[in-house]
Parts: C-alpha cells; sequence; structure tokens
C-alpha cells in the first residue's frame, strides 16, 4: 500500500491506495476525476449562507481506495473505495462510493408509417433482455444502454445487436438528449454541478445515465418481420435479445429497469409541454 495526498484539497487529504493502483492511475481515471471534482464543488457551496450546513460544513478528510476492478488486464474498470467526510463536531455521512462512470441510456421509438404523423399510435420501444449477474436475472427487459463512443456515436453490445438484426445505425445527430431538455445544467457557482444524467443508485454508486431518444416510421411489414424475427432471437442462444414493446406497456414490461421508468417519464413530460 501507499498514500499520497489529493492535489488541491483543503484541508490536505490522503488517498490511501491498494497495492494494485498507483496514484497516476487512480488520478486518470475518468470516473475519479469526475466525482471527486463534482464532490469537491458541492462542498465548496457549503460556504454560501443559505446552505444547509454553512454553520458546520462538512469536510473530505481521507479516502481509502478498497477495491479494483481491471478490464482486459490494465483498463481501469471499477473502483470500490471509501470517502471520510465529517465537521469539526464529529458528525459523518455516508461515504462508501462503488466508482464506474457514466453510462447512455436509449429510448428507440418505431411507428409504423402509414398512421397518421405526430400521433403516439402503435408507437413501440426496442428493448433488450440480457443477463443481468447482479440482479441475478439471465433475462432483464431494459432499454438499450452503451456509451457515446469518440465520433459521437453510440456504441456498445446493445448497438451492434441493434444494427445486426434490424440494420438500424443510430446516427448521433439525430438524438435528443431528454435529460439534459428536462435538467438544465446549472450556471451559478453556488449551486451543485451534478453530472446531467439519471442516478440510478446514488446512495452507493457515481453512475449516470443520459437518456436519449430517437424516433423513427418504418414501413408496417418491416416492423412485422422485425417482430417475429427478433422475439425469436433466443431460440438461437444470443446473449441479447431484443423486442419490440407496446410504448402504453412500456412502463409495465420494463418497470425494473431504472433506464426504462426515467425514460418513459422524461418522454411524457417532455411531450405533454411540446418541447420533443
Amino acid at each position: 500500500m501507499s498514500t499520497f495526498t489529493l492535489p488541491k484539497s483543503k484541508p490536505e487529504v490522503p488517498v490511501n491506495l491498494t497495492s494494485d493502483l498507483n496514484k497516476n492511475q487512480l488520478l486518470s481515471f475518468p470516473a475519479f476525476k469526475t466525482w471527486i471534482n463534482t464532490l469537491q464543488h458541492s462542498l465548496d457551496t457549503q460556504k454560501n449562507k443559505s446552505h444547509t450546513f454553512h454553520s458546520a460544513p462538512y469536510k473530505l478528510r481521507k479516502i481509502d481506495i478498497q477495491a479494483v476492478d481491471y478490464f482486459g488486464g490494465e483498463r481501469i474498470g471499477f473502483i470500490k473505495l471509501k470517502a471520510e467526510i465529517s465537521n469539526d463536531k464529529g458528525e459523518k455521512l455516508p461515504g462508501s462510493v462503488f466508482l464506474r462512470g457514466g453510462s447512455v441510456g436509449m429510448m428507440l421509438i418505431l411507428q409504423p408509417d402509414d398512421v397518421p404523423a405526430n400521433t403516439e399510435d402503435e408507437k413501440h420501444v426496442i428493448l433488450t433482455l440480457q443477463p443481468r449477474i447482479p440482479a441475478g436475472s439471465l433475462a432483464l427487459a431494459e432499454l438499450p444502454a452503451g456509451m457515446l463512443d469518440d465520433s459521437g456515436t453510440f456504441s456498445g453490445g446493445a448497438a451492434k445487436e441493434i444494427e445486426e438484426e434490424t440494420g438500424l445505425k443510430i446516427p448521433a445527430e439525430k438524438l435528443i438528449n431528454m435529460t439534459e431538455l428536462a435538467l438544465p445544467k446549472s450556471s451559478s457557482d453556488d449551486e451543485e454541478q451534478l453530472q446531467q444524467g439519471v442516478y440510478p443508485s446514488a446512495g452507493g454508486c457515481d453512475e449516470f445515465v443520459p437518456l436519449f431518444l430517437w424516433q423513427n416510421r418504418i414501413p408496417r411489414e418491416q416492423m412485422k418481420e422485425w417482430q417475429g424475427k427478433l422475439t425469436g432471437l433466443r431460440d438461437h442462444g444470443e446473449k441479447i435479445t431484443l423486442m419490440l414493446c407496446p410504448l402504453g406497456k412500456l412502463w409495465r414490461v420494463g418497470g425494473r429497469d431504472a433506464k426504462v421508468l426515467a425514460g418513459w417519464a422524461l418522454y411524457e413530460g417532455l411531450r405533454k409541454e411540446g418541447r420533443i
């Protein structure tokens, strides 16, 4: 184990590392950089006299790295840490954190092109069914999720399956960031600068998920063909199966997935306000 002082920390914050992680690796890990910058800014907002904690502000005292998971041998995937945060009265805040960084959720809506435009009639949403071992599931229904790569294109296992099984390529320029529309970014230093995404489990994980919308009208026969094709993929041993879910039933069919419920709520709220 080794210890270093977190740069630009006041009071100075010691960081205790595990034997398989060094200072440069931690400080260059995108999820850690985003988390620590966001936290430090939030702690700074306590200087405002109107802040709830102004009279007894909390401070970051120490960070203990507890475990690291690597992807492909060298790339950091996840970090488990404990942050000690307390005020001068000795009152502490829970500080166990699972760092994994942000991801992207996609609400992909298809509608037959023979129904009237600008209606909700016969809209269907593409869902994925795939193993999620942390949930103890081999077929959890979810909104497709992945990352936006360096070119701004939606990428990942779900995107690959969608393209392979339907031929649909999701163009970045056609994406509507529903989270950004619903949650405008704060412009004041006195306010917290949280990420523009939904936090599925903020009590223990830093993950934030911007939710994007993409809608397309396609021939009815093509939709029928895809519905039969996609729902039959499980027979071929696919790890990710796609399904078309009627929009009106989305909240029930995908009700165990936070991305589904958040996406559905954002879509309905923005639609009623006439913003999408």
